[in-house]
């Protein structure tokens, strides 16, 4: 299955953002990719980036993101493609929205959405209302899990998403800095998943987006420029490359994680217990 990351400009024009996420979303699929991921808030903006304060989301235009993302539904149905798009959600009342990620099928319904769940503590001061659980959803025959932003430094994200049977972590940032980049490759590498990182055109210079292999290595990244780009890989369980994390590796670490097979070893000795002699 091919998959891609988009890296689109990221405004407070909600309209703007919706063009550039709909133009990346047709030429994903002219290049054969199943589902295409965004950056966290590529439809909405991301916090002060764009939104400015936490009050300003009483101003926010809820009505033209809601008609963007079925227009983005749209988009999808008609070219037959899933996609991830990063939007805040509404949630009643005065409650600070949900920094989530939309989930769209390619017959154009909305699938599912996840919910960044690992807020930061400048987004604990109003701009968001953290989520609730981990979400993952099928494509074909591969499964998908979701994290978004500082949840790159958070290992038991992906450590559940790899018990959840996920064959790859979307994550959506607003910029990929060099520490979150070391950390998805652990990750990657350390749960036998691929990793699809998506961040905005405009902090491409922090780190491309891309898709980074089980074994832990980047396969495919878009550009380091301030303008769109696309990168697309090709997920394939049957590939050679793979058959180590994959076939061999992250069984075993299935079983090395429910103890069994330690367990089964254990010995009754006293110079086992007894730590203070050579």
């Amino acid at each position: 299955m091919k998959v891609a990351t988009a890296q689109t400009p990221v405004s407070a024009a909600i309209s703007l953002n919706a063009t550039a996420i709909g133009e990346m979303i047709r030429s994903a699929a002219l290049q054969g990719a199943r589902l295409i991921s965004f950056c966290e808030g590529a439809l909405s903006g991301y916090g002060k980036a764009q939104i400015g304060s936490p009050g300003r989301w009483r101003d926010f235009d809820w009505d033209r993101q809601e008609i963007e993302l079925r227009s983005i539904a749209e988009v999808c149905r008609q070219v037959r493609i899933f996609a991830v798009v990063g939007a805040a959600h509404r949630l009643s009342g005065s409650y600070p929205p949900h920094n989530s990620l939309y989930v769209f099928a390619d017959d154009g319904k909305l699938l599912t959405r996840y919910d960044k769940r690992y807020l930061s503590s400048s987004e604990l001061g109003g701009w968001y209302t953290p989520g609730l659980q981990p979400v993952t959803f099928q494509v074909d025959d591969y499964r998908f899990g979701c994290a978004v932003c500082i949840e790159s430094q958070f290992p038991e994200i992906f450590a559940e998403y790899e018990r959840l049977g996920v064959d790859a972590v979307l994550f959506s940032s607003y910029g990929i800095p060099p520490h979150f980049q070391i950390a998805l490759q652990a990750h990657a590498g350390l749960n036998c998943v691929w990793v699809a990182a998506a961040t905005p055109a405009q902090a491409a210079h922090e780190g491309a987006g891309g898709v980074i292999g089980p074994d832990g290595r980047w396969i495919s990244r878009g550009s380091e420029a301030l303008e769109p780009s696309l990168a697309v890989a090709m997920l394939d369980r049957a590939d050679p490359a793979y058959e180590i994390p994959l076939q061999r590796a992250r069984p075993w670490r299935a079983k090395a994680r429910q103890g069994d097979i330690y367990r089964e070893k254990l010995v009754d000795d006293p110079r086992s217990v007894d730590r203070s002699g050579y």
